[in-house]
């Protein structure tokens, strides 16, 4: 049942495999809560695992955690090996790295301000094009003036920058309104209630790390403890396309390999699309047309194909359908695009097998020979051979502790970046008004002094002029920590 060079998906009248030399040609798991996507998608990380192809995948519930553990076949996994002629079934682990933006779940996750770039960035705080426009200014301006924006408030001490540069920045890239800088500043404020101060920063994330192979040759699966992220759907979902892009950035062409060099599965995708304006969903359909390229398939994974747009779902060549309901107008829709996806079978009607279909069962149809879609088959998916269901706490600590990647990542680094130069900058120049206004008031009391009286044969400092000369000492040995405290809202950096 198990063949070289193919993944084992489940048996229709046939078995059915995943071709692995089109495994970078990119996939859709689709199918209504509680059919049996999550088990599915455990089913194919297994496999690509087993073919030393590395996984990355988002972990909604927790439960995909289990891969971690080696399995130990519950009756409905006996019975569904049974039933489908699975005579090579056993049980097995794979190799699992955690990874959680928190730091709290696996190892964290970072990126710098200047990797996400404005239009990700827009749309993860949800700017409106003006806005976006004044962010877009804001990195081209750091980009001149040569000011690295790895976190957040490098961003925010640019933004203050500019608000006070603003008659000048706009002479020079275009206006730039106090209304504007204020929402970029207040939407980075949620942002950052929502936990994304944990995400901006270094050490930023190797991708290396997501492409490792075990001393078997098993493929690392990449979880990603995404059941706190979801309370964040914007972020989760911005935080994925820019990892996606940095595949695309960063892997060197390869063509079309015999099997992928990552595979990356897109949980909940319809969070990418809800309300994305046009120019960023070109942007999604650019990346995923071009990153096969580079070796990397990419499996989107949503509850209706009608969730993708057109443009994207048509990069998409290998399908599993899970069942979907049928009960409204729109749930309709969505049965009739997912059964005119397919390559008919004249053995059933596919729109009506959708609604049919029993928890475990699925529609499937893969690339085959010269890069043709197979007839769809109805198809018993093949039982997981890892556990199902998640990991215990302590067992995730101990796989945590024990990753190749311990310590790399767990203590956030802080470089001089735009925040500290901004900073001297505005120390520098007050200091240089106050030290000014000094002089100007030392010369005026010197001409009142010469005028009002006598000229002193002694030069020792009167008590006026020595309280004059202590105060001014005082302000400049305090005015540098005074300003940091006014630049950024009170952030009280090395105290």
């Amino acid at each position: 049942m198990l063949v070289d060079d193919k993944i084992f998906l489940g048996t229709s009248t046939h078995p059915e495999y995943l071709a692995l030399k089109y495994g970078n040609r990119h996939g859709l798991v689709t199918g209504a809560t509680g059919t049996g996507k999550t088990v599915t998608l455990q089913v194919m990380a297994e496999g690509f695992s087993a073919a030393g192809v590395p996984v990355f995948a988002a972990d909604i519930k927790g439960d995909l955690s289990g891969v971690a553990k080696m399995g130990a076949a519950q009756d409905w996994q006996s019975q569904r090996a049974q039933d489908i002629g699975f005579t090579d079934f056993k049980d097995d682990v794979f190799p699992v790295i955690f990874w959680d933006l928190f730091g709290r779940q696996g190892h964290p996750i970072r990126a710098t301000i200047s990797e996400m770039g404005a239009l990700l960035l827009s749309r993860m705080l949800e700017l409106n094009d003006t806005q976006e426009g004044v962010l877009n200014i804001a990195f081209k301006l750091a980009d001149d003036e040569g000011l690295l924006l790895l976190d957040l408030k490098d961003l925010r001490a640019l933004l203050v920058d500019i608000q006070e540069r603003a008659k000048e920045i706009s002479t020079r890239y275009g206006n730039v309104s106090t209304a504007s800088i204020g929402a970029i500043q207040r939407a980075l404020l949620v942002l950052e209630q929502q936990g994304a101060e944990n995400f901006f920063g270094e050490r930023a994330l190797d991708i290396a790390d997501l492409m490792r192979t075990d001393r078997d040759g098993k493929g690392f699966i990449s979880i990603l403890a995404a059941d706190e992220l979801m309370r964040a759907p914007r972020l989760y979902a911005t935080f994925l396309l820019w990892m996606l892009s940095e595949l695309f950035e960063e892997l060197p062409e390869v063509g079309d390999p015999d099997k992928p060099k990552l595979v990356f599965f897109f949980d909940e995708a319809h969070l990418l699309f809800d309300d994305a304006p046009k120019v960023l969903i070109d942007k999604v359909e650019q990346v995923v047309r071009l990153v096969r390229s580079k070796g990397v398939g990419v499996y989107f994974v949503t509850q209706n194909p009608i969730d993708i747009p057109e443009t994207v779902l048509a990069q998409l060549s290998n399908r599993v359908q899970h069942a979907l309901r049928a009960y409204t107008p729109r749930e309709q829709k969505a049965v009739r695009v997912a059964a005119d996806t397919f390559r008919p079978n004249p053995e059933f009607s596919t729109e009506e097998v959708i609604t049919q279909l029993g928890i475990g069962e699925a529609l499937v149809s893969v690339l085959e020979d010269k890069g043709i879609p197979s007839m769809v088959g109805r198809t018993l998916i093949r039982p997981p051979s890892a556990q199902v269901g998640p990991l215990l706490p302590e067992e995730r600590r101990s796989i945590i502790a024990n990753s190749p990647v311990a310590g790399l990542y767990d203590t956030a680094v802080d470089r001089e970046s735009a925040f500290e130069k901004l900073a001297q900058k505005a120390r520098d120049r007050q200091l240089a008004e106050e030290r000014q206004r000094q002089d100007d008031a030392a010369a005026k009391a010197e001409r009142t002094y010469q005028d009002d009286k006598p000229r002193r044969s002694s030069s020792r400092q009167t008590p006026t002029e020595a309280a004059m000369n202590s105060l001014a000492r005082t302000v400049a040995n305090r005015l540098g920590n005074a300003l940091v405290r006014g630049i950024l809202g009170g952030l009280k950096r090395g105290r």
